[in-house]
């Protein structure tokens, strides 16, 4: 080495080498960000304050403290100007039916349907053969077959078994049951034609969305609820398309994938434009932006809606919150077991001190529209006289929910033979009334909450990653999505046993039926809480051996979610569906992780929200449902509404909207200047919960 100039480097000692990179929060950019704007503040309030000094004349009212911060004092509009605050906040809260948006200074929020049509060649229900929804079976010949047989033998089996064990329900409760009531309502639905009306005597007829005969004029898209009033023949055609089905992106009926980002990204466009007037996207860049996800989010959803906001829409600054956590900031609570039932799956997730406990997240993959799907499956089973209503219409689809709205409940007390109507709107054709009358119908379909198999799961793991595969680490290249003790319970009862060979075409994944019906006896949640209960008033217990050799027993692993981690391939192939009563106690118990009074807490404290449980009767029977799952814990179980009157399927939004006036949560918001120079890695930084 004395050979050249060279400047020599000395081995390093291994024992003996500190670093400090990235240890101080001046080394991270977004904390670094966040001082130096808190620094900015505290010298353009000195500076002020020494100016109202200058300028400040005896006898005059006392000069007010102007040195606050922000983060503890007063929210980021109320400090900028006399502008209502919250009026320079927008909260988005997407859905797979529809989408809830508004200012955080707006009282309820504007409702959107998450749909878009676009010129297309054949519209939705001309596709597959014109194959309607619900599916029915035919003939050889083409013939559709008889209203009992059109939907198989599985359907036929689980509709009758259900109506058996509700009369018998019925019956034990001393309430009234005719013995032919099927037969008196199946007799008067086959004889009963319907009535026509002139449309200039409808007084509620629809204004249905106009489309200019020459095609160079008509729209190349049309979005929001004007879309699902386009006749279904028009000229140009045009499909509607659903960036977002069942809490996942929608990748059955897209191509390629930026397709479906730009969809979404007119359709919130379209939103903003329309509902809060703000045509000038320019200005856009003046306001900040709450968005709501899901509690057990995809990460790549969260990074696409990151750039999509940041990029495309140009907002100043934009910061996350789970749906969960937003219920509980809306409705007011602390802690609470909270179950939302959207249209297209099912939530739920345990929070406590204003953080979602990770391992109860649980997300169902059924909801509304699979109540409305089989109540109009039941109703065609007893000779529905409106035997061609096909959900792929668009006129049907809003008729459809109209009727589940009306008619369905969960009180016993309703169920009889009871003669209803329903108009039928169609465009270019006369109204039609239609006389039918309703029996077990309007409550067996909301019953398949707690029993999912009889809903038509075939369809919903269609084209899974077809076009977004999943999240991975950089680093292992194994998935990083998160995951839930909780939701691998449920997925786990599902999963057909490793060691079974079935064959491909019969498999619950991507190619082949998803499988509703669990393959496995599902496990009490609360059976091994039950086992230490009762052990705990033993008089008398084991002593501990006094051998070193002989091992402790080990916490259970389940309730502790410490359970040995899935097949990431599971999550994607297998669908989970559970009863909603089992799976809000294994979220329950997985949350409380074995503890007796926090597992009382959140009995206690079960808050049910969203659309999908809008159904009269519908609170008193999940609690009756939970106490026969838990007769020891009866008294604890309580369903609780959201106070103050609010609108249940609101009460996301308008957590989201308290969140984006709080004092404290300047720390979640990020900027363009940090997304730019950090891109999907500052939601390390910025997020509530862990990244």
């Amino acid at each position: 080495m004395d050979l050249t100039t060279w400047p020599q480097v000395n081995m390093i000692n291994q024992k003996n080498y500190y670093t400090e990179f990235l240890k101080r929060d001046d080394q991270i950019l977004p904390l670094r960000l966040q001082q130096e704007e808190r620094r900015n503040r505290m010298t353009t309030n000195a500076k002020d304050r020494d100016r109202a000094l200058a300028q400040f004349k005896p006898g005059e009212a006392p000069i007010p403290d102007m040195d606050m911060d922000l983060d503890e004092d007063v929210g980021m509009d109320e400090a900028t100007g006399s502008e209502a605050f919250g009026s320079k906040t927008i909260v988005l809260h997407p859905g797979s039916q529809n989408l809830r948006i508004g200012l955080a200074s707006d009282a309820i929020p504007k409702t959107v349907p998450m749909v878009i049509a676009r010129r297309w060649d054949t519209n939705e229900s001309e596709e597959d053969g014109g194959e309607p929804k619900p599916k029915r079976m035919k003939y050889d010949d083409g013939i559709n077959m008889e209203p009992e047989k059109m939907f198989g033998e599985e359907f036929a089996s689980q509709y009758s078994s259900m109506c058996s064990e509700l009369k018998v329900h019925m019956r034990a409760h001393k309430r009234r049951v005719l013995p032919n009531s099927k037969e008196l309502i199946v007799n008067y639905n086959k004889r009963t034609p319907p009535d026509t009306i002139s449309e200039h005597n409808d007084p509620q007829r629809i204004d249905w969305t106009e489309i200019p005969k020459d095609p160079r004029k008509a729209p190349s898209f049309v979005a929001g609820r004007d879309a699902l009033r386009i006749p279904d023949f028009s000229t140009p055609r045009y499909k509607l398309f659903w960036p977002l089905r069942h809490g996942w992106y929608n990748e059955h009926d897209y191509s390629q994938k930026r397709e479906l980002y730009d969809d979404i990204t007119v359709i919130i466009e379209e939103a903003i434009k329309a509902q809060l007037n703000l045509p000038r996207k320019k200005d856009w860049a003046q306001f900040n932006c709450v968005f709501v996800v899901p509690d057990l989010y995809e990460k790549r959803y969260v990074t696409q809606m990151l750039d999509m906001l940041l990029r495309d829409f140009g907002f100043g600054r934009v910061c996350f919150i789970q749906e969960s956590l937003a219920a509980t900031f809306g409705a007011g609570y602390t802690s609470a077991c909270v179950v939302d039932l959207g249209a297209q799956k099912t939530s739920i997730c345990c929070v406590e001190e204003g953080m979602c406990l990770e391992n109860s997240r649980i997300n169902l993959k059924y909801g509304g529209a699979d109540v409305t799907e089989t109540f109009i499956r039941m109703m065609l089973f007893d000779h529905f006289p409106y035997s061609e209503i096909n959900l792929n219409q668009r006129y049907d689809f809003l008729l459809a929910e109209e009727i589940k709205i009306k008619f369905c409940t969960l009180n016993e007390g309703d169920i009889s033979p009871q003669p209803a109507d329903f108009h039928l709107r169609a465009p270019g054709q006369p109204t039609r009334k239609y006389m039918f009358k309703t029996y077990d119908e309007i409550l067996l379909a909301p019953q398949g909450y707690f029993r999912p198999s009889i809903f038509d799961n075939s369809s919903k793991l269609r084209d899974r990653r077809k076009l977004i595969d999943r999240s991975r680490d950089i680093y292992d290249d194994s998935p990083n999505d998160p995951i839930s003790a909780a939701q691998s319970a449920i997925i786990a009862m599902i999963a057909p046993p490793p060691s079974s060979q079935i064959p491909s075409d019969q498999t619950n994944g991507t190619n082949g039926i998803a499988v509703s019906t669990p393959l496995r006896q599902m496990a009490n949640p609360l059976q091994k809480f039950a086992e230490q209960e009762r052990n705990s008033h033993s008089a008398v217990g084991s002593p501990a051996p006094d051998d070193e050799d002989t091992p402790a027993p080990q916490p259970d692993d389940e309730v502790n979610g410490a359970e040995k981690e899935l097949d990431p391939s599971l999550r994607d192939d297998v669908l989970p569906i559970a009863p909603l009563d089992h799976a809000i106690m294994t979220s329950i118990v997985h949350g409380a992780r074995n503890d007796d009074r926090k597992i009382r807490e959140f009995l206690g404290g079960i808050m049910v929200i969203g659309g999908g449980a809008q159904i009269p009767g519908f609170y008193s029977y999940l609690e009756e449902r939970l106490k026969e799952t838990r007769p020891n814990l009866a008294k604890e179980i309580m369903i609780g509404t959201p106070p103050r009157e609010l609108d249940p399927q609101g009460v996301v939004w308008k957590g989201g909207s308290v969140f984006g006036k709080l004092r404290g949560t300047n720390d979640s918001w990020i900027s363009r200047l940090e997304h730019d120079r950090l891109g999907a890695r500052v939601l390390a930084y910025k997020l509530m919960w862990a990244w």
